[in-house]
């Protein structure tokens, strides 16, 4: 009763909201926390509903053909659905991917950020991109989630303002 308490009264966060924190395996048995990564850089989380569809496919296509513009402001790229493991697994190779990929078929993640479909125990089409102390600095849904772009553009204004609180400079990484 309290698990199903908690999941009604889950509310996605918003821009400026700090995060949840987790810590989950990826495919590669690999322990994330994300309180860890974003002490290295900007951690993009890109939630999709379901893996070998076209739009999860060009997606997530996109994330490993931008992959250095992300590694360069030592972002981190979380791919997560609720397909099993073994199917994780499978996408994630047939992509050439080298992000990580995690499968929440029991929807920790899905529920702890709010993005599950109605009805369906799938997630929807959600990327939110996390910055210092969890806070989350940019969210696309939907269609524009597929396209990359915002995703990476949030890394590079992170990847400046932090720039900015080390150098004190106001135009750090503007060159």
């Amino acid at each position: 009763m309290t698990a199903l308490l908690l999941a009604l009264l889950a509310a996605a966060p918003k821009v400026g909201e700090v995060a949840p924190d987790f810590t989950v395996k990826d495919t590669e048995a690999r322990e994330l926390t994300l309180s860890k990564l974003v002490e290295r850089g900007p951690v993009v989380l890109a939630f999709f509903p379901k893996a070998f569809t076209g739009g999860c496919t060009r997606e997530l296509t996109s994330y490993r053909d931008r992959s250095a513009d992300i590694e360069k402001h030592q972002g981190t790229v979380i791919a997560i659905s609720t397909d099993d493991l073994e199917t994780q697994k499978k996408f994630k190779t047939s992509l050439e991917a080298k992000y990580a990929f995690v499968a929440d078929n029991d929807l920790k993640l899905v529920n702890a950020y709010d993005v599950k479909m109605p009805i369906l125990s799938m997630s929807k089409r959600v990327t939110f991109v996390i910055g210092a102390g969890r806070k989350v600095l940019s969210i696309q849904e939907g269609s524009d989630a597929i396209e990359t772009t915002g995703a990476v553009s949030a890394c590079t204004v992170a990847a400046n303002q932090a720039l900015q609180l080390v150098t004190g400079a106001p135009d750090a990484g503007r060159r």
